[in-house]
């Protein structure tokens, strides 16, 4: 069926008529699939997450209806919540169909639904205008980088719906500025006497001049957060795919800077908390590392600094590739971009790295440490051959940390309060499953199928722990990242369960004893 453009589709297009003509065509092409990834996104978080307007869920061999307050009824195909390829097309509505997510959202009228609904539209249109910025099949270099890896990751959050929503950035910004378009981006400086900023760790002779601490800024920043600061002109550098962090030219630390404006999910600028505490908790997860016998790499913090200014503040952060021996062949890539690594489409090549993250990450929550495990922040060392050999993680920014249970292995509890910090068994469970297998490992199986035979291969691996008899045996924790969009006045993560592919696969009443798990206390 065909479906008029939205009006954010067409005003990607009549901008890209005036910057970039030559894309226009490729973008045409690419709505329709564009649509599609979003609406498949958007079918998963009405399938699974905990919405208040939707009363009731009816299965049936021809796929799912909700039920929804005031009596209305949603239907579409059976849900695969664990999916990364589009499968919906349309939704029905009351009988009508709908093929786009923003037009889905105003039909349905919930709380808060505007607003969502333009961030739905945003979405689509910006991912179609990745999608044709693309080379052509076969024309693309093999990526070397890890920053040229980064850039491969075209489609964004591979679960959100809003996973190219960058509310205030233009086409041209976007081409000028975004990983999936593969520019050099500029970074400007900005001097602040250092006696007005707050610095923790190192901050090197090249970004201070005399009593002036300079701190790097990105270009969208500057001019629209910025106005009234005098920016030198900085360094060139390739934007990874979190965009505000970039990897200068010339080498050296990755630049995370501040850019105040909500893309995908949140307002992504520096708060001064992170910066208070980057030092102790960067040498703090050095040392945690020190105790997963090589099978693990934190990227140190090597220095945070903040003009007291969650908008004018950056962090130095060791690059990832500190970790690979490049003369022995190895590469470093983020997790999310394992899609386009021709060995991981193996299942073979899943379950040896499901064994591998599942142990190192488990064990770490053991020790009292619980990482968000990403498809961004969890690397893969490989080797020459392809196999994955150990895990680099990065930005230490959203961790928890149980001093409950570093005391009861001996360690020491970091000096530190505030978010970081928290003892609460489900915070520290949600915090890594939701990232690491409901996130990073279901995206690289691509389906539940897929993703019950990576956990089904790593059982016999996993530590004997309460930790893991909860992963193994329960539903699995996921962000409602919808949820989350339309509970404005909510503050914090808000949760949805998923269906455990592995438990939900298996007879009987203990799923982990029938993989030869046996769970300890």
């Amino acid at each position: 069926m065909h479906f008029p453009a939205s009006p954010a589709e067409e005003a990607v297009a009549a901008e890209l008529d005036d910057v970039r003509p030559a894309l226009a065509p490729a973008y045409a092409d690419a709505l329709d699939g564009a649509r599609a990834a979003v609406l498949t996104r958007l079918w998963r978080a009405l399938a699974y997450e905990p919405l208040p307007w939707v009363v009731g869920r009816e299965r049936g061999p021809g796929g799912l209806a909700l039920l929804l307050a005031g009596g209305g009824r949603l239907e579409g195909p059976a849900p695969d919540p664990y999916t990364t390829g589009p499968y919906v097309r349309e939704l029905l509505y009351d009988g009508r169909a709908y093929g786009q997510a923003a037009r889905l959202v105003t039909a349905l009228g919930v709380p808060h639904a505007e607003g969502f609904a333009a961030e739905l539209d945003d979405s689509t249109a910006n991912l179609a205008l990745s999608r044709a910025g693309q080379p052509p099949a076969g024309q693309d270099s093999a990526a070397r980088s890890t920053w040229e890896w980064e850039q491969r990751i075209v489609d964004g959050h591979p679960y959100h719906p809003n996973c190219r929503s960058r509310p205030g950035f233009s086409v041209s910004e976007q081409l000028a500025y975004a990983p999936e378009h593969r520019p050099v981006v500029e970074l400007g400086l900005v001097a602040v006497p250092a006696g007005q900023c707050l610095v923790t760790g190192g901050w090197p002779p090249e970004l201070r001049d005399g009593e002036r601490i300079l701190l790097p800024v990105h270009p969208w920043q500057a001019a629209h957060t910025l106005k009234h600061e005098a920016v030198r002109s900085g360094f060139p550098a390739h934007p990874l795919m979190a965009l505000r962090t970039l990897s200068p030219a010339g080498g050296g630390a990755h630049v995370k800077t501040a850019l105040s404006t909500r893309l995908t999910s949140s307002v992504r600028d520096i708060s001064g908390y992170s910066i208070e505490t980057a030092a102790a908790v960067s040498a703090f997860a050095e040392s945690l590392a020190e105790r997963l016998d090589g099978r693990l790499h934190i990227t140190r913090t090597l220095g945070a600094a903040t003009a007291h200014s969650p908008d004018l503040a950056a962090v130095l952060r060791e690059p990832p590739e500190a970790y690979a021996d490049t003369a022995a062949g190895e590469r470093v890539l983020p997790v999310a971009a394992l899609a386009g690594l021709p060995e991981a489409r193996s299942a073979a090549w899943r379950a040896e790295f499901a064994r591998l993250a599942l142990s190192v990450c488990l064990r770490v929550l053991e020790l009292g440490v619980a990482l968000e495990a990403h498809g961004q922040n969890l690397l893969v060392v490989l080797s020459a051959s392809g196999a994955p050999l150990r895990l680099v993680y990065r930005d230490l920014a959203d961790i928890r940390i149980s001093p409950a249970r570093l005391a009861v292995h001996g360690l020491p509890v970091p000096p530190l309060s505030g978010r970081l910090i928290t003892d609460d068994v489900t915070v520290l469970r949600r915090k890594l499953f939701g990232s690491l297998v409901a996130g990073a490992l279901g995206a690289a199986a691509g389906s539940a199928g897929a993703l019950r035979e990576s956990l089904a291969a790593a059982v016999p691996v996993l530590p004997a722990t309460a930790d893991t008899e909860a992963l193994l045996t329960g539903p699995l924790p996921a962000k409602a990242l919808t949820l989350m969009r339309l509970s404005p006045g909510i503050p914090g993560d808000q949760w949805a369960d998923l269906p455990n592919p592995l438990a939900d696969h298996r007879p009987g009443g203990d799923p982990g004893r029938r993989a030869g798990y046996c769970p300890g206390a």
